[in-house]
């Protein structure tokens, strides 16, 4: 492409003009072009994996990670699994056109706040080509236009979905530009995006540190931030020690190179010299390797010394760092240095224990004996999820269908004037 900047700013000006048609979109009709999708990649999976294989032996050529290529790969079971969240989704009620509040106001007014589309998202993302689908169909279902941007190592990947949602679009004769993909790997692709404030409404990044502070930093859009999932679990001294190991094993291992896995395992002191070989013997059987402190070490020889950046780390890879904290105020301010804000965990059978930490950790979703693999849209029972927020404002944890909403106010009388 030879002029990136009138590509980009085409195709922002094309969301533009089909969220105005969009926003007068019916629900049934919404659901039709959903329906469409699930039968489309049904039908066309077989040239979703040849244009995956290319992408998956780009990868490999580039030296990804067995955990990003993992990321990057659609097998049957997840083109399955995205059939599956579009049915789901087209399960759920529209978010668009709620009643939210109703009042009257004592001259005669009546105030109505309604739910309303945000307008045109801008989703900025890598790796997982699932991904496509999924911000694409939770923004057409909420009303929403979008244009798309995945990573340059998912770019077949990406056009070929694209090319489907749009299909679907037209077979439901809904405008094919409510679907848009940036079809560049160029990286000035995405500055010149984040400029275009008069077309689009809503950037959200999913990716790497590097790429939310990039947009954060650049955009003269709102941005709704992924940052990256530092999650602990703390293995308090009151444990139920089967389940507790059960969880710990699910939260890394299951699958390692996504967000909501944890990075991080604390251990109570009064636990660590008994629980810290157990654990992490069956963390070794698992291919994980151990980084740890000074006491970790002494309890598991095989530990590799953590140093000051591990704390911090996000492997999204068989690795976890281990600590032992000598009490559970320990262990919520370590979570409140190191972690970011994504999901963290308490494993205990002390109800008030569990209860401070549940109050104390600020994090999007806190959990108490529970893997923290399930924050995620479709395991809330949101459908699907246009990603994990770990801002305050406007949406924070999985944003399903109503955090892709606004509101706005009709307000109707019979001749009011202010005085």
């Amino acid at each position: 492409m030879n002029d990136i900047k009138s590509y980009v700013l085409g195709i922002a000006k094309n969301a533009r003009n089909a969220a105005l048609k969009l926003n007068r979109i019916d629900s049934g009709l919404k659901n039709s072009a959903i329906e469409n999708m699930a039968q489309l990649l049904n039908l066309r999976r077989n040239e979703i994996k040849e244009k995956n294989y290319i992408d998956l032996e780009d990868g490999k050529k580039a030296g990804l990670s067995k955990a990003m290529l993992d990321r990057l790969e659609l097998n049957d079971k997840r083109i399955d699994s995205m059939i599956d969240s579009l049915h789901n989704l087209i399960s759920l009620p529209d978010p668009v056109g709620k009643t939210i509040a109703q009042w009257d106001r004592p001259n005669g007014m009546s105030i109505t706040k309604i739910s309303v589309p945000i307008g045109v998202i801008g989703i900025i993302y890598e790796s997982r080509p699932n991904v496509t689908v999924d911000s694409a169909s939770l923004c057409l279902k909420s009303g929403n236009v979008t244009i798309l941007r995945g990573g340059k190592e998912s770019i077949n990947s990406n056009i070929v979905l694209t090319d489907i949602l749009k299909d679907a679009l037209i077979n439901a004769k809904i405008p094919e530009d409510a679907i848009q993909l940036l079809a560049t790997t160029d990286r000035t692709a995405v500055a010149e995006l984040l400029k275009l404030n008069e077309y689009v409404d809503l950037i959200i990044p999913r990716g790497g540190e590097g790429l939310i502070k990039f947009v954060a930093q650049n955009s003269t859009i709102p941005v709704i931030k992924h940052y990256k999932g530092v999650c602990h679990l703390y293995a308090d001294k009151d444990i139920d020690q089967s389940m507790a190991m059960k969880i710990i094993i699910n939260a890394k291992v299951q699958r390692p190179g996504v967000c909501n896995a944890i990075e991080k395992l604390l251990v109570h002191k009064d636990i660590a010299q008994s629980f810290i070989p157990l654990i992490c013997g069956e963390l070794d059987k698992n291919k994980v390797e151990i980084r740890g402190d000074e006491l970790t070490q002494k309890f598991y020889p095989k530990t590799i010394p953590a140093n000051e950046d591990d704390w911090y780390e996000e492997y999204l890879d068989l690795i976890l760092a281990v600590k032992v904290v000598n009490n559970i105020e320990e262990a919520v301010d370590h979570i409140e240095k190191y972690g970011s804000h994504h999901s963290d965990g308490i494993l205990t059978t002390n109800g008030a224990t569990a209860k401070f930490f549940l109050d104390s950790v600020d994090s999007a979703v806190v959990y108490h004996n529970v893997s923290t693999r399930f924050t995620d849209g479709g395991e809330f029972g949101m459908g699907a999820e246009i990603g994990i927020s770990t801002d305050k404002l406007h949406a924070r944890g999985p944003m399903g269908l109503d955090e892709l909403t606004s509101y706005k106010y009709i307000v109707t009388g019979n001749g009011q004037i202010r005085e």
